[in-house]
């Protein structure tokens, strides 16, 4: 993204009276550093483990969704630094039929408690009623935020504005890759690497597969392109259950080296675990899961992580726990209606 605008100040009617204190809009490619070391601030004072770069920041903006950085996105800054950013964007939650308008943001620690954080999320909310203005009213609307249960000053501001957690996940980790079963796929199924042209095929599958799932949304071909061109985009470490042609069970696994480098570990991850309908309680996940464990130990990993709905209609909660996962962080998701 290198287009470029001229700085649009924005005034917040509710802004806190702190010297210095200004807001504006997104202004491009320039302000990503900026936004990273946001990111990278609070994550430290929220004790959350996550790996961000530039690069990382501008290939998600290149692909995004229901959201116009141009428009979208608020920078608050003290003189020329930036002490914070926020975003919005918008979804069907297809399972719920509720139009769903989000906002998050970061704010460096030491910017905290000042009441930026608070005149920003209001800010946000004005913004997305004025979105929400272009679309039928065709159902009900809410705003949503989430946070993970380490972001206590997230989750203050959040619930006294009047959100409210309506579901859960946890981050689980595997602590180590020892003593994994060994389980074959159900008769009629084999494993089969997944080539360059079967990319689309796995997409498709697995989009099939989460569209009984709590939160689904339909994905568009901007979802599959932000897809292919992740970092953590890495099919040739995929476990795939295939019946014939067709795809029934998927583990994408991908090793995040920068996260791995940074907290000084070796962790694996076993994510977009699916299994089509009518293979469901069949082992097909059980097995893909043992073959990706192992595979992950052959690439000199020594732990695996996943993130699960706690309330999953699989029961996909008890399944990791079998295979040996233990939770080790919740992250919570916050709604409240739309007036």
């Amino acid at each position: 993204m290198d287009i470029q605008i001229l700085n649009t100040p924005v005034n917040l009617l509710q802004a806190p009276n702190v010297a210095g204190l200004s807001f504006r809009l997104f202004r491009g490619d320039a302000d990503f550093p900026a936004m990273v070391e946001c990111i990278n601030a609070a994550k430290l004072a929220d004790a959350v483990e996550r790996s961000e770069t530039v690069e990382d920041v501008r290939t998600n903006y290149a692909h995004l969704k229901n959201s116009d950085p141009f428009r979208d996105v608020l920078i608050a800054e003290v003189g020329t630094e930036v002490v914070g950013y926020s975003r919005v964007e918008w979804y069907i939650d297809e399972m719920s039929h509720v139009r769903i308008y989000r906002c998050f943001g970061f704010i460096r620690p030491e910017w905290r408690r000042k009441g930026i954080g608070r005149a920003m999320l209001r800010y946000n909310e004005a913004a997305l009623r004025k979105i929400a203005g272009e679309h039928p009213q065709d159902m009900p609307r809410q705003y949503e935020s989430f946070g993970f249960d380490t972001e206590k000053e997230n989750e203050s501001l959040l619930r006294s504005e009047g959100y409210a957690v309506i579901r859960n996940s946890y981050q689980m980790v595997r602590p180590d890759l020892e003593n994994i079963p060994d389980l074959a796929l159900p008769e009629g199924l084999e494993f089969r690497p997944v080539r360059p042209e079967d990319y689309r095929t796995v997409w498709q599958a697995t989009q099939e597969a989460f569209r009984d799932h709590w939160g689904y949304t339909q994905a568009t071909e901007e979802d599959y392109q932000a897809w292919i061109a992740h970092r953590n985009f890495q099919p040739e470490l995929w476990q795939v259950a295939w019946e014939g042609s067709r795809v029934v069970g998927t583990v994408l696994n991908f090793i995040d080296t920068e996260e791995n480098r940074e907290y000084h570990r070796r962790r694996g991850w076993t994510e977009d675990i699916s299994t089509a309908r009518s293979w469901r309680r069949r082992g097909v996940a059980s097995a893909l899961i043992a073959r990706s464990l192992i595979m992950l130990k052959e690439k000199g990993m020594e732990e695996a992580a996943l993130g699960v709905d706690t309330q999953n209609l699989c029961g996909a909660l008890h399944l990791y726990e079998r295979m040996g996962y233990r939770p080790i962080k919740r992250m919570s998701i916050y709604r409240k209606p739309m007036a």
